[in-house]
């Protein structure tokens, strides 16, 4: 159940507004000024603030916006403005709110607005939790909505311990899941196991994994662990399953059934207490159909999925992944960066990124070291990644609203009201267009 502050000094407007979104399952705490709503926040906890721009007094909506945010980053705001604080409303949004309605506040759109807001707010305090657990170089960069999905669907599944099957195209970042996975769990005291099942020959698979005794063949000059064992306590994490052989399937398989472990040439079995999570980048119901994959294997550790949305499908996560590859190399590389510039993020944004978050990485490594200057521009970046942009702009006839915007917002060196004026439009139609094809100022 969300808690909502509702901020309005006209008492009988605040009332209808508390009325209709508690009617909705909200728990909603009423204010009348910025003043009385931050009190209120010091001593609460608060999903969603809901205001007016205007509140009277010294203290107006933005205000309050910035200083609750600054107390709690994941209060999400929703902004009631009259049309003449239109301005007021894009300042706003660029301050960290959520949305912002126009007075008088439709009902049904206030309420479908608050529920979203409340969603957030809760996906944001999971992400938060969960990323606590998880070191810088395992930080996972997610703004989406896509991603913040599966990363509350990891934080409820760390409490578990069901085996996990994680899919996603090249990369997505599977095994950043997986360590995440680990990270938030009761195993993160114990190790956390990796293992590319494609990057080793079948033959040596089964004593990696069950492990072998002294001279159960030749070269088994001692006794060895197994993977399994090494595990034990924690997570095994089986990368690109999907490559594995039908025979270690099967051999698993009885692992997964009994919890027991076998060395090659052993007599005995040794108990061992692991979760296993597993991640593929191929259709295993494909691999099944075509008898490549057991299907009784694929129940086993398929208890619960998590499917990793590709970049293409995310674009939101685009900037802030760009924003993080550029610090990261730049320091690595002592090569000091300020940012990527508005034409380079829109480029990166219309690529399709079939190697995903990695393509994405080594595109901005490679520009990192051939930058003509602090700020990434077009210019720096691959050709992979201009070329297609030009060939899809040639063959746009003619060119997209998108990219006509950027491109007068370009020329105008971002300043909004001198592209308005170019494109022959008001500001005001500018910023809404500028926020529903997500270009960011």
């Amino acid at each position: 159940m969300s808690r909502v502050l509702l901020v309005e000094d006209q008492t009988n407007v605040r009332r209808s507004m508390a009325l209709l979104l508690e009617q909705d399952g909200h728990v909603v705490i009423e204010a009348a000024t910025a003043a009385e709503a931050m009190r209120i926040a010091d001593s609460t906890r608060v999903d969603v603030l809901v205001t007016d721009v205007r509140t009277g007094g010294s203290h107006d909506g933005v205000d309050l916006l910035r200083d609750i945010r600054a107390r709690d980053c994941d209060v999400e705001v929703v902004l009631i403005t009259a049309f003449g604080t239109i301005d007021d409303a894009v300042g706003a949004m660029k301050a960290g709110a959520y949305d912002y309605l126009t007075k008088p506040a439709d009902p049904d759109r206030l309420l479908i607005t608050v529920r979203r807001a409340a969603e957030r707010a809760e996906l944001a305090r999971e992400v938060r939790r969960l990323r606590a657990h998880v070191s810088d170089e395992e930080r996972i960069v997610a703004v989406s909505r896509e991603m913040q999905q599966v990363l509350a669907s990891v934080a409820q599944l760390a409490m578990t311990d069901s085996t996990v099957l994680i899919t996603g195209e090249s990369g997505t970042g599977k095994e950043l899941i997986a360590r995440a996975l680990y990270a938030q769990s009761a195993r993160r005291q114990h190790r956390f196991v990796p293992i590319n099942c494609g990057g080793i020959p079948e033959g040596l698979l089964e004593t990696e994994l069950f492990g072998h005794r002294k001279g159960a063949f030749t070269g088994a000059v001692a006794d060895k662990k197994g993977l399994l064992e090494e595990a034990d306590g924690g997570v095994l994490f089986l990368d690109e399953i999907g490559e594995m052989p039908a025979p270690m399937q099967v051999r698993l398989l009885r692992f997964l059934q009994g919890g027991e472990v076998r060395r090659t040439g052993d007599t005995t079995t040794r108990r061992v207490d692991v979760r296993l999570v597993a991640a593929t980048h191929r259709n295993l119901d494909e691999e099944i159909a075509a008898g490549r994959f057991r299907q009784d294997f694929y129940y086993r550790i398929n208890v619960v999925g998590v499917r990793i949305p590709p970049l293409r499908e995310r674009t939101d996560d685009i900037p802030p992944l760009a924003e993080f590859f550029l610090r990261r190399h730049s320091t690595r590389l002592r090569r000091p960066m300020e940012g990527i510039s508005g034409g380079a993020l829109a480029l990166l944004q219309s690529h399709p990124w079939p190697g995903n978050a990695r393509e994405l990485e080594n595109a901005i490594e490679r520009a990192v070291n051939l930058a003509s200057g602090p700020v990434l521009t077009e210019g720096d970046l691959p050709a992979s990644v201009t070329l297609q942009a030009r060939t899809a702009a040639s063959q746009a006839d003619p060119p997209d609203e998108r990219t006509r915007l950027i491109e007068a917002l370009e020329q105008a060196r971002w300043n909004q009201s001198r592209a308005a004026s170019q494109l022959g439009m008001s500001r005001t139609t500018l910023w809404r267009k500028m926020r529903e094809l997500r270009i960011r100022a």
